[in-house]
């Protein structure tokens, strides 16, 4: 899996599924689409300041609320290369990682990163490096299987990509 490297993007604990993409945008399944209102409800400036490889930042039950797909891809799409967070909600925990997009758990980083922070995650060791405050936080690196999912793209790319061998 390749790092991820970007700005940090950070946001408190309980951020639900209808503030990462709002039910309003519900009746579209294009992900740019979806992209283009991620997190609008609180920020209404993510979309405007985010780059592609930047990296959300949580606190605890990131992703609460309905078992949506919907609030991955969009953070996906916007060009969010990973979230770390205190916690998940198992929901959007399976959902990101059955679409291939790498979430972690770290409860230091997260209380340790700010927002605008640069930020670095090497996800075969879990190290997370923050070069704004020259930290370094430990998450749990994902096993195998879930880095095949991921960088497969999605866990149905994943399953075809086994069944093709």
């Amino acid at each position: 899996m390749k790092n991820a490297n970007g700005t940090a993007h950070k946001y408190g604990d309980n951020i639900d599924t209808d503030v990462i993409i709002p039910a309003r945008y519900l009746n579209t399944t294009d992900h740019q689409e979806l992209a283009s209102h991620c997190m609008e409800d609180i920020d209404k400036e993510f979309i405007h300041k985010v780059k592609p490889g930047d990296i959300m930042v949580g606190g605890n039950n990131f992703g609460c609320g309905s078992s949506r797909e919907h609030a991955p891809i969009a953070i996906k799409a916007s060009g969010i290369s990973c979230v770390i967070a205190k916690s998940y909600a198992r929901i959007f925990y399976r959902n990101s990682i059955n679409i291939g997009f790498p979430i972690l758990e770290c409860a230091q980083a997260s209380d340790r990163i700010s927002d605008g922070d640069e930020i670095e995650v090497d996800f075969d060791t879990g190290v997370i490096t923050n070069h704004t405050k020259n930290e370094q936080y430990q998450a749990q690196p994902f096993p195998d299987f879930m880095k095949e999912i991921i960088a497969a793209q999605g866990l149905l790319n994943s399953i075809k990509a086994r069944n093709q061998k």
